[in-house]
C-alpha cells in the first residue's frame, strides 16, 4: 500500500532532517509508529496524505506517486484514499455529530452527499455507539464521544488508508482502549491500511507491526551515520 524511496525532507531554517531510505508497508496492514517527540512520525503522515509536499524521494500510495501530484491533486487524492484522525479531533462545533461526519461530502466533490453516503454516516455512528446522539451538537459529547465521531468520519469515504496521529492521547485508559478497538475493528473489517502514532507503549501488542522512528531522524552531525537507515 505504501511504498517510500530515498525520502528526504527537511522545514525550511530549522535543523530537522528526515531521511527514510526504503520504508514499505503492506495493504491491510495496522502500523504503530513510535519514537521521541520531534522523530518526525507526524510528519511522516502528513507527507503520506499528501498534506505536505513531496521534496526529495519518492512516496507512492497504492501506485500513486505524490511527488508527480499538484496541490489540487493532492487535495482530491487525500478527500478519496486518507481518513485523518486526529488527537484534538478537529471537529466543527457548531455542527451536529451526523453533519461532522459527512463534512468530507461538504468540503469537496471526492466523495458525493448521497443517500447510501448518509446511511452510510448513520452506520457508522450506530456500531461506535452513538446512535442517541446523531443529532446533537458534538459540543454535548465527552471527549471519547467526540474521537468516536472523528473516527467515523474518517471512515466515511472507506479510505485505502487510516492515518491517527496520537488519537487516544487525551482519553482515560479505559476510554482509550475502547477507541483503539473502534479504530483497528473497522479498519480491519474494512481492508483499510492504519498508521497511528503513538507514545502509549501499553497499546503495541495490538498492532501487527512497530516503526520505531528514532532511526529515521538525522542531524547535520549525525547524518552521515543515519544515511543508510531503513526499516
Amino acid at each position: 500500500m505504501i511504498e517510500i524511496q530515498q525520502l528526504k525532507f527537511s522545514y525550511p531554517r530549522s535543523h530537522f532532517h528526515l531521511h527514510i531510505s526504503d520504508l514499505t508497508i503492506e495493504t491491510a496492514s495496522v502500523s504503530a509508529v513510535v519514537g521521541p517527540s520531534g522523530s518526525g512520525k507526524t510528519t511522516l503522515l502528513h507527507l503520506v496524505a499528501g498534506i505536505l509536499p513531496i521534496g526529495v524521494g519518492n512516496v507512492l500510495v497504492d501506485q500513486t506517486d505524490l511527488s508527480t501530484l499538484t496541490d489540487a491533486e493532492r487535495r482530491r487524492f487525500r478527500l478519496q484514499q486518507v481518513g485523518l484522525v486526529f488527537q484534538d479531533f478537529e471537529l466543527i462545533d457548531y455542527l451536529s455529530v451526523i453533519d461532522n461526519v459527512l463534512l468530507p461530502c461538504r468540503i469537496g466533490d471526492a466523495v458525493a452527499l448521497d443517500d447510501g453516503t448518509q446511511q452510510r454516516a448513520v452506520n457508522l455512528l450506530e456500531r461506535s455507539g452513538l446512535a442517541d446522539h446523531i443529532r446533537k451538537p458534538v459540543t454535548k459529547l465527552s471527549q471519547g464521544e467526540k474521537q468516536r465521531v472523528a473516527i467515523c468520519r474518517a471512515l466515511l469515504p472507506k479510505p485505502a488508508i487510516l492515518m491517527a496521529d496520537e488519537p487516544t492521547g487525551n482519553l482515560d485508559p479505559k476510554t482509550s482502549d475502547q477507541i483503539l478497538e473502534l479504530m483497528l475493528s473497522s479498519a480491519r473489517e474494512y481492508k483499510t491500511t492504519v498508521m497511528m502514532v503513538t507514545h502509549d507503549h501499553s497499546l503495541l501488542h495490538q498492532f501487527d507491526r512497530v516503526i520505531d522512528f528514532e532511526q529515521f531522524l538525522t542531524s547535520p552531525e549525525t547524518a552521515s551515520s543515519a544515511e543508510g537507515a531503513s526499516i
